[in-house]
């Protein structure tokens, strides 16, 4: 009982419980629906005749406007708190599904779905949550945190992705959709966990530090912007969003193309959530006691490692299968990492809005690999050069990394913005 106790006091101690577990739940329904848009492709398009190339880039803005919306996110948070904006953005990104089952045409259709990807960052994105909580939890708990709110990420898409293939199989794609926007509704109240209380400002556990003013706030990112360490973390996220989103995306129709079923998707892209959610609580755990920069290089070299055992196997359900498992383990694993890093060199105060920044690299990431997959698809009937394209830019990502590696001659933070964090 002792060993329980521990276990539980480990998992829901230090504020995780009261702010790593309502963040990790809007996450899921956020990032569930955001990775389940593939299994919508094939049958909007049947039903529009819009064309691939079109859904595509109609995705891939959705996915660019998604992060132009997190450093605005960001700023607003700093103003109004994270629940208000929380519970307006869910709201919204409710109101953008319904405007994707209604659009007539294309470009309502690319107007839909890129008002729901900008939206969608302030409901339940990624730098907001994860700042909002490490703001809340006592910092010895902040890589578990991370971990959690990473993890619910992933048990979105464990949950919505068959959920989404089931409603597509037996109501149609349009009421799938609704189905979505009434889920969003359905979370709203959790945003109530970040209104602010006494003692929410600061690090817990450093009660005597009195919180940075906006002025402290400022010289920091300002610093960020010219440190040459932030845009390299930058650098290799936003390879990130290239590689995730092009899987998302488009791992559906290469299932479909090798002539096996549609619902294989479904289950490709939930056990894809399942291994990721333990990638991503591992991942935030080792955060507290490896080698940060060293962790990203392993995430990415795998990746390229699994993408060329993908191509040079057999194409069957089970070599499918067993890629879905090697791609989960990494799949949001990098996110803890990234967001320690940045947490730790510039401070918990400022990971909002600069996490919200490296992220709106990380989705220019995602607009090509998810537009790229479907210009080179109609031009040239298969994905190879995609895939060849995603094994140079994971290696290019364990490259940028190599100059973090601790004791490297990384330009320093200026000292009176260290004082600030």
């Amino acid at each position: 009982m002792q060993r329980i106790a521990a276990i539980v006091r480990q998992f829901f101690g230090g504020g995780i419980g009261a702010y790593a577990l309502p963040a990790a739940v809007l996450l899921a329904v956020v990032m569930g629906q955001r990775s389940s848009f593939g299994l919508f492709l094939s049958p909007i398009n049947s039903s529009t005749a819009i064309g691939l190339a079109t859904l595509s880039l109609a995705a891939a803005a959705g996915q660019l406007t998604w992060g132009l919306a997190q450093p605005v996110a960001g700023m607003l948070t700093d103003r109004y708190g994270p629940a208000r904006v929380i519970a307006a953005g869910a709201a919204l990104l409710a109101l953008g599904n319904v405007a994707i089952v209604v659009a007539p045409n294309a470009p309502s259709f690319l107007v839909a779905l890129a008002f729901g990807g900008a939206v969608g960052a302030a409901a339940g994105g990624a730098p907001l949550l994860l700042g909002a909580v490490n703001q809340r939890v006592s910092p010895a708990r902040r890589g578990l945190a991370t971990g959690i709110v990473s993890a619910g990420g992933s048990a979105g898409q464990f949950t919505l992705a068959p959920a989404s293939q089931a409603a597509i199989a037996a109501t149609g794609w349009m009421n799938a959709m609704l189905l979505g926007a009434l889920l969003t509704l359905a979370v709203i109240p959790l945003a109530r966990a970040f209104r602010a209380r006494s003692g929410d400002e600061g690090e817990p556990g450093a009660t005597a530090r009195a919180p940075l003013s906006p002025a402290s706030r400022a010289a920091v990112r300002r610093a960020a912007l010219r440190d040459p360490y932030y845009w390299l973390v930058t650098a290799g996220f936003s390879i990130c969003g290239f590689h995730v989103s092009f899987l998302a995306t488009h791992m559906p129709g290469v299932i479909e193309l090798c002539g096996m079923p549609p619902s294989l998707a479904g289950t490709w892209l939930a056990i894809v959530g399942a291994c990721n959610i333990v990638g991503s609580l591992v991942s935030g755990m080792m955060i507290q006691r490896r080698s940060m920069p060293h962790m990203l290089m392993a995430l990415h070299a795998g990746r390229a490692a699994g993408v060329l055992c993908f191509l040079l196997a057999p194409k069957t359900p089970a070599v499918m299968l067993l890629f879905a498992v090697w791609m989960g383990v990494s799949y949001m694993a990098v996110l803890p990492p990234t967001a320690g890093l940045i947490a730790r060199r510039y401070g918990a105060a400022n990971l909002s809005t600069l996490l919200g920044l490296t992220m709106l690299f990380h989705q220019i990431g995602s607009f090509l690999g998810v537009w790229l997959g479907g210009v080179v698809f109609e031009a040239s009937g298969h994905y190879d050069w995609m895939w060849r394209l995603d094994i140079a830019l994971a290696l290019a990502a364990v490259a940028v990394h190599l100059p973090l590696r601790e004791g490297s001659s990384v330009r320093p933070l200026p000292d009176a913005a260290r004082a600030s964090a």
